[in-house]
């Protein structure tokens, strides 16, 4: 009975023992895994964006709960893609950014930074529709966040640009001729080009005008999307039916030319004058 009974106590104290180097090897993995992170993030500073990542893998391997060490490593990742270039290594740059973006909007769906950029992500790489998604996820997030409805408009200019080159050329109008674009009488059965084209772009680029306007109730200032409102208004107006109509949309679009103008000489006076205070 009392072997039992020293067998248990045995048995106790080992189960404590190994309960404590579990412990102190935890605690270790994650002095280990911030030491990573320091490393990582002193890299990233650098510019050293592969030295980067590998730190960050290596945290995330020895504390998979270490905070933001995942949003990091998706960072990493993403500053190693450069838009445009089709080479595997690129591509996997890409995925695995959004890979790693992805696990970190599991644990927190609604982690702003994330989701801006898997939107970003997206949009480099020219997955417009996808980057259309993610940016109206981040205005869902984050209601005021101006540079995503402005990237909204400047998504549906982008998209119709091409279109609109095809269409002029097909009626010999250079880019600078004055529209509308001309109707044609379609062949039995066929549509005219200029409806399809209404039809397919109309309510995208008025959506874009839409957006456009949301950045700038945001922000009254914002000159980017001054821009956008400008070009998005003048090429929509190749949709439009009659010549007047065109040139009203052609005026209110040279508004916003001005307007751009006026607030980017507000703003550079403002920091003249700044400047001045401060000498």
């Amino acid at each position: 009975m009392r072997r039992i009974q020293m067998e248990q106590v045995r048995s106790a104290a080992m189960i404590g023992l190994l309960a404590g180097v579990v412990l102190f090897a935890s605690g270790c993995n994650k002095l280990k895994a911030r030491d990573n992170l320091n490393k990582g993030v002193n890299a990233f500073r650098s510019g050293q964006y592969t030295a980067a990542a590998d730190a960050f893998k290596e945290a995330i391997e020895l504390d998979p709960e270490l905070p933001a060490a995942r949003l990091y490593l998706a960072t990493a990742y993403m500053s190693q893609y450069v838009p445009g270039s089709d080479t595997p290594e690129n591509k996997r740059n890409a995925d695995s950014a959004l890979e790693q973006f992805n696990q970190v909007l599991q644990g927190d769906p609604k982690n702003l930074l994330a989701t801006q950029s898997v939107a970003n992500l997206y949009y480099q790489m020219k997955d417009l529709p996808k980057a259309t998604e993610w940016e109206k996820k981040v205005i869902a997030i984050d209601p005021k966040n101006k540079e995503a409805y402005y990237t909204l408009g400047v998504i549906a200019w982008t998209q119709f640009v091409p279109a609109d080159r095809e269409a002029r050329a097909a009626q010999s109008m250079s880019p600078e001729a004055p529209g509308p674009l001309k109707s044609a009488k379609a062949a039995k059965g066929k549509t005219d080009p200029k409806d399809e084209l209404k039809a397919k772009y109309w309510q995208s680029l008025t959506d874009g005008v839409g957006f456009e306007q949301k950045a700038l109730d945001v922000d009254p200032e914002y000159e980017n999307a001054m821009a956008y409102m400008n070009l998005l208004i003048r090429y929509r107006a190749d949709l439009l039916d009659t010549k007047e109509e065109y040139q009203a949309a052609v005026k209110e679009a040279d508004n916003w030319v001005q307007k751009n103008l006026e607030t980017t000489k507000l703003k550079a006076k403002r920091k003249a004058e700044k400047a001045e205070q401060t000498q």
